[in-house]
């Protein structure tokens, strides 16, 4: 994501002039967090200045690992700065943008059951889509529109019971998720309302620009 990420984590990038991070803290504050744990490797003192000047909110530890661990090996090393180890815990990629109410996501893995619920959000394409009517003539074009399939959106709700199965070093989308599935042991757990993954900085102006259009919407 450069030339954003050249001086900082992805976490620290800032959308609508905002760290992501930000974000992040404010929406799991909001609906009763305590306790966060991040696990951060590159640029980990810009993060260590910028959470250490932060007040209020939830009690945030920073664990700093030695070497790239991957998602999923980065997801396992911060549970194990959790306070309670025999607890459900939610859990989020770095670099999504979202505000779904997280009651919602814990009713339905409670109903559903299983090692854990994944929050998918609609897929949308970042190419531009043609509309074409029944005798093949074009009707109009659509930018980045959001298609009827699911994805990953980065956030999670896991039992403690999952936090072993977790690859130390990896990506757990490739490894422990699949096995989970094969088993029954994921629940899906549909986003109603707005979702951001930021990967590129294609990403970090799109965001903004939604985001700025919500707040004056109000």
């Amino acid at each position: 994501m450069r030339p954003y990420t050249d001086t900082r984590p992805k976490a620290m990038v800032e959308v609508a002039g905002r760290p992501i991070i930000d974000y992040q803290l404010e929406w799991l504050a909001d609906h009763g967090v305590e306790q966060v744990v991040v696990s951060c490797g590159y640029k980990a003192e810009v993060l260590r200045e910028h959470l250490s000047a932060r007040t209020g909110g939830p009690e945030i530890s920073l664990l700093v690992e030695d070497e790239p661990l991957g998602r999923g090996g980065a997801l396992r090393y911060a549970a194990t700065g959790l306070r309670d180890q025999n607890a459900p815990y939610f859990a989020l990629n770095g670099d999504v943008l979202t505000w779904f109410p997280l009651s919602e996501l814990t009713e339905h893995h409670r109903a559903k059951g299983g090692l854990a619920t994944l929050a998918l959000a609609r897929f949308r394409t970042t190419w531009g889509i043609v509309d074409v009517d029944a005798d093949d003539r074009i009707e109009g074009f659509t930018q980045s529109p959001l298609l009827p399939v699911w994805i990953n959106a980065g956030v999670y709700l896991f039992e403690p019971g999952i936090t072993p199965l977790l690859p130390t070093k990896g990506d757990h989308e490739s490894s422990t998720f699949p096995d989970l599935a094969e088993k029954g042991e994921l629940t899906a757990y549909r986003i109603d309302g707005f979702w951001r993954g930021v990967d590129t900085a294609k990403d970090v102006k799109e965001a903004g620009g939604e985001i700025s259009a919500l707040r004056e919407q109000g």
